[in-house]
């Protein structure tokens, strides 16, 4: 069976950058837009509280993907979140609002990329924020995300605590992490209103948006493959065999998703789609050069009577360089939370300092393991593989366990649970840190941008997949490598940043 042939581009899946493309390219009202989307769509203020909730997070919003990843390095499977619904992954994360360093894009700049300097992004940035904090040279005050620069009040009396105590060991306080100097401890900025994470299924698609007559989407329709005549794309064909056919296809499914479809549609390695007997559209590196940030609770059981309240849940962070960071660099993040299971503390109540390592040199793969798009792709994020990985996330766990032992903070604890007391030499915390390391979930780069002679890249500086017409990827896949930072931001700015372009 075969749908209207009439659209002009096809967007599929309507996440971080879904939502963002599906928006500006029907701005343009000559131009007809169909966005799929495999979850659920809700109305812009309609969203389920298990959704809209901030407190909540990936699994928890009852709308995930249930991606769990291979043991690998580390030795042990992760549950890795992404977001089903309409809003991606936007709709199930910390809601944090961090851009990339200007050393991210200057790295890129350095395999060849062009296009990507943080001077030619930060229009991008500022047209889709819509913030109160920081300097008008540097920041959006009328774009569709609202961005709100916590302060001390907004915070819990443990994230507080954790600024406080961080200050303390001389780390400099920071009043904008999106500014000319993010390095310090400070509170987060977030896009959150009222205890809502405000997603990209409400803050680009709006009602008026949504109303477009250019503009239609379709919800829970899973896309098997992209559509091919030769090697221009026409379409895609979902998986109940429906073929939708466009005048230009663009994937926006996520690191996982844009990936799987792009292998399953040929275009991949071409001994991996041999040994599925996936017929080679074009033989790219797709889903070789896969990253994601590794990272680590460090947990700790704290006194009832002292604690405070628990929300917001995630609040204030520390952004720093290991010893082994080159010049610019940022490698470490340090984030107060109270994301814990409190059955796990003898006091009943506890909180974890999360140590991510934000500049990792491991790559993983994303491969598959079956034509059916029912089938999950096999995620291997090779978390820890790399030796320096393994060093700067020992010296960011020392950091976080420096400031847990300081006051005001240590006034809350009664007991460090992970890595423990008995954790006292770098080779023990290692060990702890591979028995529980967990993701970021922040994952990039499984079809990565790059210059023409670039022979590991998959997509141009436009996301335009090499060897095929008509086909171009736009979401974290793309990204080179994994910024320093969440790269919700980062992604929703590279989706503002090529929309305008195409």
């Amino acid at each position: 069976m075969t749908s209207d042939n009439r659209i002009d581009t096809l967007v599929v899946g309507g996440g971080s950058a879904g939502a963002v493309l599906a928006t500006r390219l029907s701005e343009n009202p000559t131009r007809r837009v169909l966005l799929l989307e495999a979850g659920p769509e809700y109305a812009p203020d309609a969203y389920p509280a298990d959704v809209a909730s901030s407190s909540n997070l990936g699994a928890m919003t009852g709308h995930d993907w249930g991606y769990t990843t291979e043991p690998g390095y580390i030795g042990h499977a992760i549950a890795a979140y992404r977001g089903k619904v309409l809003g991606g992954s936007s709709a199930v994360n910390g809601s944090v609002a961090i851009r990339a360093l200007p050393s991210d894009f200057a790295r890129w700049a350095g395999r060849g990329l062009k296009g990507w300097s943080y001077d030619e992004l930060l229009p991008a940035f500022k047209a889709l924020e819509s913030t109160a904090a920081g300097d008008d040279a540097l920041h959006g005050r009328t774009g569709p995300l609202p961005i709100q620069q916590w302060g001390r009040d907004d915070i819990s009396p443990m994230q507080r605590a954790f600024v406080d105590a961080a200050l303390a060991v001389g780390i400099k306080p920071v009043d904008d992490f999106n500014g000319p100097d993010p390095e310090g401890v400070g509170p987060y900025p977030m896009n959150v209103r009222d205890g809502v994470r405000i997603n990209t299924g409400m803050a680009y698609l709006t009602d008026s948006v949504r109303a477009r007559a250019n503009l239609e989407i379709r919800s829970e329709v899973l896309v098997d493959r992209v559509l091919f005549e030769g090697r221009t794309a026409t379409g895609v064909v979902l998986a109940d065999g429906t073929e939708v056919l466009a005048g230009e296809v663009i994937l926006s499914a996520g690191a996982y998703g844009s990936a799987a479809i792009l292998l399953r549609s040929g275009v991949g390695p071409a001994d991996d789609l041999g040994a599925l007997d996936i017929p080679v559209v074009a033989d790219l590196p797709v889903g070789l050069r896969l990253q994601d940030h590794p990272f680590y609770y460090n947990a700790y059981a704290a006194d009832p009577a002292k604690i405070g309240e628990g929300t917001p849940v995630i609040g204030a962070k520390t952004w720093t360089a290991s010893s082994e960071a080159a010049e610019g660099e940022l490698d470490l993040h340090i984030t107060a939370t109270h994301l814990f299971d409190n059955s796990n503390s003898p006091t009943g109540v506890g909180f974890v300092l999360a140590v991510a390592l934000v500049h990792p040199a491991s790559q993983g793969t994303l491969t598959l393991v079956s034509r059916d798009p029912a089938v999950a792709p096999r995620i291997d994020l090779n978390f820890l593989a790399e030796p320096s990985d393994r060093r700067r996330l020992v010296e960011g766990i020392r950091l976080a366990r420096r400031i847990g032992a300081t006051a005001p903070l240590s006034d809350l604890i009664t007991q460090e649970l992970n890595p423990g007391a008995d954790a006292t030499d770098d080779e023990a915390i290692l060990q702890s840190a591979l028995a529980t390391l967990d993701t970021y979930h922040h994952p990039v780069a499984t079809a990565p941008m790059g210059a023409d002679d670039d022979p590991t890249a998959v997509t141009d500086r436009l996301g335009a997949v090499r060897g095929t017409e008509g086909l171009r990827v736009v979401d974290a896949s793309i990204l080179p490598d994994v910024p320093s930072a969440a790269t919700h931001l980062t992604v929703l700015a590279a989706a503002e940043h090529i929309a305008r372009q195409i």
